[in-house]
């Protein structure tokens, strides 16, 4: 294993234990939020201390079999099950060791990948056919949500009557949620014909997508005085059962000028929490982003980044494919893709991002 590998060990067993200690500790046991955050975090590191401990009962055993190998040379069968039995063991280390070194870089990404989001699409460059493309594009993340069992809620929405979004907020909740859905941040390109255009001419539009963790409590501080809340009547497509009584909610967070709007529920109190679930994480990405600022380079490094006026993706109907331009990837799978089969798109920007962070970690080490 590389040396950059062994130190990250080191370094992530060390941290364990500590973590250990920490949990069995009766005064962190006592505080719930404390104890689920060392517990969370525990949980991250436990997979790479088990594979550890698996190879280096693996090593020991191989380290006795060469001993036995050198002590019976005169017994050829016995020397034939014992070669075995090291070609064997050679081959687990080495497979072991590919297993660790992913399980390693798995502990670099950052916290949040393991929270909830809220994922906002909006329709940018090319008027109704950019809206219908908001609209497949939320298609496209609903239906991979159910292949990956998460849930899924929407926060708000503001329909077309041809049957696309200006704009779509919604909420993810599940396993590995964050870590798989951040690499969509960016600018979604469409060229196809439109279903508005009569002489049949391939058109080009964007869709802006962005990608929100949800904060935890202690993370987001809100003073009540700092909110100008108004109410007024649900309206759009769709929105009839709805626009009879002052249900919607508008929040204007008026320190940073953000407004938030929710109007697809009846009831206005969970308008009211909706609008702010947005505003937190909304509130969070602005902190987080002044954090980045502060580290440039890494964030240019990472492919995660969630910069906004990035181009990340094309999807081509005539040609029927699919491009990421952040790693050169073109699949011409554009109909499966569009069907929620994601994965072979976000495993190769896993893996990529993956060796991004560590060659990030250890040129700082290096530094």
């Amino acid at each position: 294993m590389k040396e950059e590998f062994k130190k990250a060990l080191k370094e992530i067993t060390v941290r364990y234990r500590e973590l250990e200690k920490k949990l069995s500790d009766v005064n962190i046991v006592s505080n719930f939020q404390l104890c689920q955050k060392y517990a969370r975090e525990k949980a991250r590191l436990e997979s790479v201390v088990n594979i550890a401990e698996d190879l280096d009962k693996k090593r020991r055993e191989l380290k006795d079999i060469q001993e036995i190998l050198t002590r019976e040379e005169g017994d050829p069968e016995f020397q034939k099950l014992a070669e075995e039995e090291r070609g064997r063991l050679l081959q687990e280390i080495e497979n072991g060791e590919k297993e660790l070194e992913n399980a390693i870089l798995k502990t670099l990404v950052p916290p949040e990948t393991y929270r909830n989001i809220l994922v906002e699409i909006r329709a940018g460059t090319g008027g109704e056919e950019a809206c219908l493309f908001a609209a497949d594009l939320y298609k496209m993340y609903t239906k991979y949500a159910q292949k990956q069992g998460w849930k899924q809620e929407i926060m708000d929405s503001h329909p077309t009557s041809l049957g696309g979004f200006k704009e779509i907020v919604f909420s993810l909740s599940g396993d590995d949620v964050y870590s798989k859905m951040k690499y969509e941040s960016g600018v979604h390109r469409v060229q196809r014909v439109p279903v508005t255009e009569a002489g049949g001419r391939i058109h080009t539009s964007a869709v802006s997508v962005v990608v929100l963790p949800e904060p935890e409590e202690v993370e987001v501080d809100i003073n009540p005085k700092d909110l100008r809340i108004d109410t007024f009547r649900a309206s759009g497509p769709g929105g009839q059962y709805v626009n009879v009584t002052d249900s919607a909610v508008r929040i204007t967070h008026i320190p940073t000028g953000i407004v938030v709007s929710c109007q697809d529920e009846r009831s206005q109190l969970k308008n009211r929490q909706k609008a702010m679930r947005i505003l937190k994480a909304r509130l969070l990405d602005i902190k987080r982003r002044e954090q980045e600022r502060e580290m440039s380079e890494t964030r240019k490094k990472s492919i995660g980044s969630g910069d906004r006026s990035e181009k990340i993706r094309t999807y081509n109907f005539a040609e029927r494919r699919v491009t990421d331009h952040r790693i050169g990837l073109t699949l011409y799978k554009l109909d499966q893709i569009l069907e929620g089969d994601l994965d072979e798109l976000i495993e190769s920007l896993m893996i990529e991002d993956r060796k991004r962070i560590l060659k990030d970690v250890l040129s700082k080490d290096r530094g």
